[in-house]
């Protein structure tokens, strides 16, 4: 299970990556200090829109919320996981909150079956 829970951090850990460095691009490119790309471009409109930016949706857990849900969802995600490093493994697992529920499946089983 301490497999499953480091993969899924690694995970997140690099979708929290590309989001904290788009949106420091998109700061200085708004203020003017660097060139606004394509890229920044449709960061900027898409949380403008409140929709998932395609480069986080790209690199994210798989969702069709609004951008405001996907970000509260993302916390709980996050809270999740955090609870199990310093609490120690659950008593009850929130499926739908892995990144790739398929490994933690995996790895119950074979915890199981040992």
């Amino acid at each position: 299970m301490n497999t499953v829970l480091y993969q899924e951090i690694i995970r997140y850990n690099r979708l929290l990556e590309v989001m904290a460095s788009s949106l420091v691009l998109v700061q200085r490119a708004v203020k003017g200090l660097i060139v606004m790309s394509d890229e920044l471009e449709n960061l900027a409109n898409s949380l403008h829109d409140n929709l998932v930016p395609l480069m986080w949706a790209e690199k994210g857990h798989l969702s069709l919320k609004s951008l405001a849900s996907w970000i509260i969802d993302l916390n709980q995600r996050i809270e999740f996981l955090n609870n199990w490093i310093t609490k120690g493994t659950p008593l009850t697992f929130w499926i739908s909150g892995f990144y790739f529920p398929q490994a933690f499946i995996a790895g119950t089983l074979q915890n199981y079956a040992r």
